[in-house]
Order: C-alpha cells, then sequence, then structure tokens
C-alpha cells in the first residue's frame, strides 16, 4: 500500500499534464450522459487531482457536492488548490472503507482509478452501500481495457498487475453487489461500465 501511495503521490505535480483538451471534451460529452441533476451529492472514487472536478460542480451547481476520495495526500492537496470551491470536497480515505453514511450519495463515478483498488468486490459493495437506491456507479478510462492493461504492464512497478477485470468478471461483481443494468463500452479509447443500484 506504501509503495503504490507513494507511487502515485510522485506524479501529482504533473498529473493533469497527462490530460489534453481532447480528453477532457470526450469526458465531458461522457459526464452528460450520467444525467446528474442540480443538488446531487457525486463522489468521485480516486478523484486524484481532481480532473472531473470542474464538470461534475457546474452540474450539481451550489446546493449540490462533489466529494473526491484518495488515499495520495498530495494529489488531494492539489485538488484542492486546483478547485477550491464550497461545493467541492476532498478526503483522505481508501474505497474499501469508506467513512461515509449508508445511502448518502446520488451517483458514484471511477475515472482512471479502478483498477488500482486492490479489492475490487469490496470497492463495489461499498459504492453500493453509500449510494442511494437508483444510483448509479460507472467506471471509466479513456482507453480500453486491452489499451489500459498493456498500459499498465508497461509501466511496471506497483502499477504492472493492475488491470480491468474480464467483461464476465465485472459484470459478476456488479451483480454480487446487487446492481442492476449493468452496461459495458470496451472499444479503443474508452471504456465505460455502468450499473445502477436495486
Amino acid at each position: 500500500m506504501d509503495d503504490r501511495r507513494e507511487y502515485f503521490e510522485s506524479f501529482a505535480e504533473e498529473w493533469d499534464k497527462n490530460f489534453i483538451a481532447e480528453d477532457l471534451e470526450i469526458l465531458s460529452d461522457e459526464i452528460a450522459s450520467f444525467r446528474i441533476k442540480p443538488g446531487w451529492r457525486v463522489i468521485d472514487l480516486g478523484c486524484g487531482t481532481g480532473v472531473l472536478f470542474d464538470m461534475l460542480r457546474r452540474l450539481v451547481g451550489p446546493d449540490g457536492m462533489v466529494l473526491g476520495v484518495d488515499f495520495a495526500s498530495r494529489m488531494l492537496q492539489r485538488a484542492r488548490k486546483n478547485f477550491p470551491f464550497d461545493n467541492c470536497l476532498v478526503i483522505d480515505a481508501d474505497a474499501e472503507q469508506l467513512p461515509l453514511k449508508p445511502e448518502s450519495f446520488d451517483i458514484a463515478i471511477s475515472f482512471a482509478s479502478f483498477p488500482h483498488f486492490a479489492h475490487h468486490a469490496k470497492v463495489m459493495e461499498e459504492v453500493a452501500r453509500i449510494l442511494k437506491p437508483g444510483g448509479g456507479f460507472y467506471i471509466m478510462h479513456l482507453l480500453s481495457s486491452k489499451e489500459l492493461n498493456s498500459h499498465h504492464h508497461n509501466a511496471g512497478g506497483p502499477v504492472a498487475m493492475d488491470q480491468l477485470p474480464p467483461q464476465e468478471a465485472m459484470i459478476r461483481l456488479f451483480d454480487q453487489s446487487h446492481f442492476l443494468k449493468v452496461t459495458i463500452t470496451d472499444r479503443p479509447g474508452l471504456y465505460l461500465a455502468s450499473g445502477i443500484k436495486a
């Protein structure tokens, strides 16, 4: 865990440079499809430097909230600095043990982070616990699963074995935590898996 934390913290200052305008446009289009409403409470798991924060905070408005969760404190410091808005908050926490009340969020997003969680099933259970009934969980990457798994393998170090589960295993993860309407898009340049809490 400490090696993994140090690995991500080492990228905190440069992380935002990984995302070009085209990436942000794709993300904005995908997030628009989630139909986030003003006043909603959104949790961003593995939020890093807050790449999604500006899009999300505009959608939820002043009466909503975006909560970013990460275990890399330098990433969170950058997120706070980048987005010092009243409706953007961050906490240093483990996605497998969220210090949050049951059924307290309308939607959960994991962008560019799900493979890095050590126990996928525990994360799914926690997300199901904190989501309101009918709340959606969206796992998103700007690479296909094949592209992403290869990218992590080539990066080496603590993330060399961090992979997205195969499609059948991902569907099973959603099913086991009682998510409905599970869909997976997996094509070059985009991976999006989602389900709705029963």
